[in-house]
C-alpha cells in the first residue's frame, strides 16, 4: 500500500472526487495558486500549506477558484452554490477567521435544510486548519472544533492520521448536508499506508488504535497520536490502555466511548481545545451521565490551559498537551483507587 502525507491524502481525495462527479468546485483564497498561477508556477505551491496543488492544472480554473480575501462571501458562495445543485469545497484557511463569517455558517447552511422542510440539501464541504504546534501565534493557532460541533446541522471532522484524512474527506464530499473538515497543521507532514483507490469512511464511527483492560483514552486530531505515545509507554509498565480515536465530534460515537469505558471502569480524555464547554467537558458529561457506575476512578481531563495559544515556542510547547501529560494523568488515574 503506497505510503503518502496526511497532506497528499487530501488532495488525492479532492482530485478522485472532481474526476468522478463534475458538480464539485473547490474555492477559497489562492486555492488556484493566485492570479497568473499556471503549472509550473504559482498555482504548483496549491495555497497556502499546498494541499489544492495539481487541482487547477487538470480540472480548470471554472472549478478550481481563486476568491478575494473576504471568508464571509466564501463561504456564502459555497452555501449558496450548494443550495443550486453543485457540490463545492469551500476553503477557510485557518479555523481562526471563523468569526468573520460564522453567520453563513452557522445560521444558514446549517439550517437550510431544517427550514425548508427537508426538501433543500446543503452539500457544502468546508476545510480549515486547526491547531497548535507550528509558532503561528493566538489568531491561527486555536483548536475550535467544539464551537463547530454545537451547532445543530453540521458535521464535523477531526481526522488523526492520512488514512482517516482520505477516507473522512471523501465521505465529506458526498454528504447530502455541511460538513467541517478539520485540518491539523501539524499533522500535514505525517506519513501512513493509503490505498489508492476511493473509499469512505463513515461519520459517526470511532476507532480503537490501541486496546486494552485497564483504562481508556479518549482523544481527536492531533492529540491521538501522544495518546498513542502514552499508551505504549504505559504497556512498558504493564499498564493495558485503550485509546478511542473519534474521527468525528458530529456525531459522535457515544457508544464507543460508553463500551470502552464499561470494559476498563477508568476514563482520561485528551483533547488540545481549551477546556471550558470543550470536547473534554462534553465526553466527560456523557460517561457521568451514562456508565457513572463503570467507574473505579474520577474521570481525568488533559486540555491546553484557558488562554489564549502562544506565539513563543517554549510557552507553546508547554501549552499543547503533550505525551508526558497524558502519561502523568493515566497513572494518577490508574493508581486511584476507591
Amino acid at each position: 500500500m503506497p505510503v503518502i502525507t496526511y497532506r497528499e491524502a487530501i488532495n488525492q481525495a479532492m482530485a478522485q472526487e472532481m474526476r468522478r462527479d463534475p458538480l464539485i468546485v473547490v474555492m477559497g483564497e489562492d486555492v488556484a495558486g493566485g492570479a497568473g498561477g499556471s503549472a509550473g508556477g504559482a498555482e504548483a505551491a496549491g495555497g497556502v500549506m499546498g494541499i489544492t496543488a495539481g487541482l487547477a492544472t487538470e480540472f480548470g480554473r471554472d472549478r478550481v477558484i481563486d476568491t478575494p480575501i473576504t471568508e464571509s462571501a466564501i463561504m456564502g458562495m459555497g452555501a449558496g452554490a450548494a443550495l443550486t445543485g453543485l457540490r463545492p469545497i469551500a476553503e477557510l484557511m485557518f479555523a481562526d477567521f471563523i468569526g468573520v463569517c460564522f453567520d453563513q455558517i452557522y445560521n444558514q447552511a446549517a439550517k437550510f435544510r431544517y427550514m425548508f422542510g427537508g426538501k433543500a440539501v446543503t452539500p457544502l464541504t468546508i476545510r480549515t486548519m486547526i491547531g497548535a504546534g507550528m509558532g503561528a501565534g493566538p489568531q491561527h493557532s486555536q483548536a475550535i472544533y467544539p464551537w463547530l460541533t454545537s451547532v445543530p446541522g453540521l458535521k464535523v471532522c477531526v481526522p488523526s492520521n492520512p488514512y482517516d484524512a482520505k477516507g473522512l474527506m471523501i465521505q465529506a464530499i458526498r454528504d447530502d448536508d455541511p460538513v467541517i473538515f478539520c485540518e491539523h497543521k501539524s499533522l500535514l507532514g505525517m506519513e501512513g499506508e493509503v490505498p489508492e483507490d476511493p473509499y469512505t469512511i463513515d461519520f459517526g464511527k470511532a476507532a480503537i488504535t490501541r486496546e486494552g483492560t485497564d483504562l481508556t483514552i479518549v482523544s481527536m486530531s492531533w492529540m491521538v497520536n501522544f495518546c498513542n505515545e502514552a499508551a505504549d509507554q504505559l504497556a512498558s509498565e504493564d499498564f493495558s490502555v485503550e485509546v478511542v480515536d473519534m474521527r468525528t465530534t458530529s456525531p459522535l460515537d457515544r457508544e464507543a466511548i460508553l463500551k470502552s469505558v464499561r470494559k476498563t471502569g477508568r476514563l482520561v480524555v485528551v483533547d488540545e481545545a481549551n477546556p471550558i464547554c470543550s470536547m473534554a467537558s462534553e465526553i466527560s458529561s456523557i460517561v457521568a451521565e451514562h456508565a457513572f457506575a463503570a467507574l473505579d476512578a474520577p474521570i481525568k481531563k488533559v486540555t491546553a490551559p484557558h488562554t489564549p495559544v502562544p506565539a513563543s515556542p517554549k510557552l507553546e510547547a508547554l501549552y499543547i498537551p503533550d505525551t508526558a501529560k497524558i502519561v502523568a494523568a493515566a497513572r494518577e488515574t490508574l493508581e486511584y483507587e476507591l
